[in-house]
C-alpha cells in the first residue's frame, strides 16, 4: 500500500454537524434513537426527518451502519454507526465493525467525502486513545482497497482528542 492513504485523511477540531461533506457519521445506538451527544445535535440541527428515517430503518445489529438523509445539515447524508445499545458502553469489536460498515455504506452510495467523530468516546465511555487506533486502522485498511472515498475527515470536539488522533496517525505504518 502506498502512502497516499494519509493524504485522504484530515484531522481537525470542530463541530461535526457543520461539516460540509457527503456524509457525517453519527455515533449511534442500535435502536437508531437520536438522544444525546452527537446524535442529539444531529436531531436538533438536522430536524425531524432524520429521526423519522431512522424509525423506518431501526433497530439494526450492533456494529452495523445505516444511511439516511441529513435534513437541514450541510452534509447530504448521515451514516448511523451502531457501536452500542442504548444506555450501554461501546466495545472495541462494535467500534471496529461500525467504522468498517460506515465506510461500506459510503462506497455503496458512491460518496466521495465522509466525516467521523470519535465514536463511542462520549456517553458510551470508550477510551479516546484506543478509539483513535481502531478507527484510523479501519480507515487505513479501507483506503488501501477500491473505494469511492477521496476524503475522510475526523472532526474532533476538543483539542485533547485532536492531539490523540494526531499522535496515533503519526505513529501508524503503511500496510504492505
Amino acid at each position: 500500500m502506498s502512502k497516499d492513504w494519509r493524504a485522504k485523511i484530515e484531522l481537525r477540531q470542530g463541530d461535526l454537524i457543520d461539516a460540509d461533506v457527503d456524509a457525517i457519521v453519527n455515533a449511534a445506538n442500535n435502536d437508531l434513537m437520536l438522544g444525546g451527544g452527537v446524535a442529539g445535535a444531529i436531531r436538533v440541527k438536522g430536524g425531524p426527518s432524520i429521526q423519522q428515517e431512522c424509525n423506518e430503518i431501526g433497530p439494526i445489529a450492533l456494529g452495523e451502519a445505516a444511511i439516511t438523509g441529513a435534513g437541514r445539515l450541510p452534509a447530504r447524508h448521515v451514516i448511523h454507526a451502531a457501536s452500542m445499545r442504548l444506555g450501554e458502553s461501546t466495545s472495541e469489536a462494535n467500534l471496529r465493525a461500525a467504522t468498517r460498515n460506515s465506510l461500506r455504506r459510503a462506497d455503496e452510495n458512491s460518496l466521495k467525502s465522509i466525516a467521523f467523530p470519535a465514536i463511542g468516546t462520549g456517553i458510551a465511555g470508550f477510551p479516546i486513545e484506543r478509539c483513535a487506533q481502531v478507527m484510523l486502522d479501519e480507515v487505513r485498511a479501507h483506503l488501501g482497497g477500491p473505494t469511492t472515498l477521496e476524503h475522510v475527515d475526523f472532526v474532533l470536539f476538543d483539542h485533547r482528542s485532536l492531539e490523540v488522533f494526531d499522535r496515533v496517525l503519526a505513529g501508524m505504518k503503511d500496510l504492505r
